[in-house]
């Protein structure tokens, strides 16, 4: 859709001083006036995306913001104003006996077309999260998607309009928000409630909010996702990593605890005992970053990139932006694109691609021919699917094998650096690789899964099925990851797993 913008400007001339409204009009690219600053003592100022200009070389007096005042809509709570009928806002400053002594006239617009670029997003039926600076065009977007939702996808759309921004001021709602309904909001504080009455009240599918704010506000956010309606609004921040740090927001993308790990663990995973990990599933499913109007940074999995990002890793993420034709292109960044990339692999790039750190390569090789196996030995850790390491290097916790950890990488210890532990260690892995898909994998991994339920249901420990050193490992990283404690007992082949609490044994 080719975009359209409907600006009402004239509305907003009429309401300047005519000394003011006389340059305004004569400047040549008025079409993109964002605001017009008029405080008392100054001259009045006119803001473009790349100049400032002043309108003229008088100072602002009294008689003119009186005369602003009378014709727009009576300032609310949080000092906002509008001309009836459209997007435009005013805000007020105020002294201390509360008169007003400055205004901004900032210019709204209703831009048709905008959410081309994330148009299957809103269409999917999952909620999203806007952030982005002032003025990069969060609300203009979000005005869009309430109105597309509702003309063109037929959902029943309210909208929670706390300042009259997303659809006008007055008592009737802009055209550019379509068929959506609007809720106005009498005073800030009560947004919240105003959301939940919006559930309640009129059986919505979808809710817009503008500005979440506050602990409340959050609060009754989730319980809106929680009884399944979708949410698409925008949050103060502009970015996903904004939120992970603000505690009145973090509950948006799933809430921030520290937890205390195990030594065990803690060394497992190469950290301090005392790590960050998300509370809970998040509010919002997606969230989009938007950095300039048509170019935006998208978290298709916030749940995935919050993890991601609270291990210093890099998150997921897809970079979208409109080319010259007005094409959308993407571009995907971090595991989503090597994810892509897997499902793309052929068969002989999905084998085992081994990094060896402290173990004798030419043994490997020589172990590799006696056991008739094409082996896949890289040099670059980035490349590798498994790195392979001795005891004794892995007690000592070198960069390489935390670097591999903190990737997820899976980390193969020899007990010793000796033939027979190369071939054992070979056919382990090329074995559990050839029946990645078998149900005795499958079945090995899920065993472990049940135990750590009966534990927790109270069972004092559980014994699984012997299995391999390398499926074994698997089910200790499962009972670590649940906070329980397992060990390894037997000889082989009959070594197994036992899961239990830390104080039974």
């Amino acid at each position: 859709m080719q975009k359209t913008i409907t600006d009402d400007m004239d509305a907003l001339f009429d309401v300047l001083p005519p000394h003011i409204k006389k340059p305004l009009v004569l400047q040549p690219d008025i079409s993109e006036l964002l605001e017009v600053v008029l405080d008392l003592g100054r001259p009045p100022e006119a803001r473009f995306p790349k100049r400032e200009i002043e309108l003229d070389s008088r100072e602002i007096e009294e008689a003119d913001i009186d005369y602003v005042v009378a014709r727009i809509s009576a300032f609310g709570d949080d000092n906002r104003a509008g001309i009836e009928r459209t997007l435009h806002r005013i805000s007020a400053i105020r002294n201390r006996r509360g008169r007003v002594v400055g205004l901004t006239c900032r210019v709204g617009r209703a831009v048709f077309g905008t959410i081309k670029i994330i148009e299957d997003l809103v269409q999917s039926g999952k909620s999203v999260l806007l952030l982005g600076r002032p003025g990069v065009g969060k609300t203009t977007m979000l005005r869009e998607v309430a109105r597309v939702l509702a003309d063109n996808a037929n959902k029943r759309v309210i909208i929670v309009d706390t300042s009259n921004e997303i659809a006008g001021d007055g008592d009737i709602p802009h055209p550019a928000i379509g068929h959506a309904r609007r809720m106005q909001v009498a005073t800030p504080s009560l947004q919240h409630a105003v959301m939940i009455e919006a559930v309640e009240n009129h059986m919505p599918e979808v809710i817009v909010i503008d500005e979440i704010g506050t602990e409340l506000e959050a609060t009754a956010a989730r319980t809106i996702a929680e009884r399944g309606v979708q949410l698409v609004g925008t949050a103060h921040g502009n970015t996903l990593e904004n939120l992970i740090v603000n505690p009145t927001l973090a509950d948006l993308i799933g809430g921030i605890q520290s937890v205390t790990l195990g030594d065990e663990e803690a060394r497992r995973r190469g950290t301090q005992k005392s790590i960050l990990e998300r509370k809970s599933p998040p509010t919002f499913d997606i969230v989009v970053e938007i950095q300039e109007r048509d170019r935006l940074a998208i978290h298709p999995d916030v749940g995935e990139a919050v993890d991601a990002l609270l291990r210093n890793t890099p998150p997921p993420t897809e970079l979208r932006w409109l080319d010259e034709q007005g094409e959308v292109r993407i571009e995907k960044t971090g595991m989503e694109k090597a994810k892509a990339k897997e499902k793309l692999g052929s068969r002989e790039d999905r084998k085992p691609k081994l990094y060896l750190f402290g173990v004798n390569r030419s043994r490997l090789v020589q172990a590799g021919r006696e056991l008739n196996l094409d082996l896949d030995v890289v040099d670059n850790l980035r490349e590798a699917t498994t790195l392979v390491t001795s005891r004794n290097y892995y007690r000592r916790r070198p960069q390489k094998v935390r670097d591999a950890e903190a990737a997820h990488l899976p980390v193969y210890v020899l007990r010793g650096n000796t033939p027979p532990q190369i071939r054992q260690m070979l056919n382990n892995l090329y074995s559990l690789r050839e029946n990645d898909s078998s149900d005795s994998f499958k079945t090995a991994l899920l065993e472990a899964e049940e135990a750590v339920e009966q534990v927790r249901e109270g069972e004092d420990a559980v014994e699984l099925s012997p299995q391999s050193s390398y499926i074994r490992r698997l089910q200790h990283l499962i009972a670590q990851r649940s906070d329980l404690t397992s060990r390894s007992f037997g000889k082989e082949p009959g070594r197994r797993v036992k899961i239990y609490k830390e104080n039974t044994r």
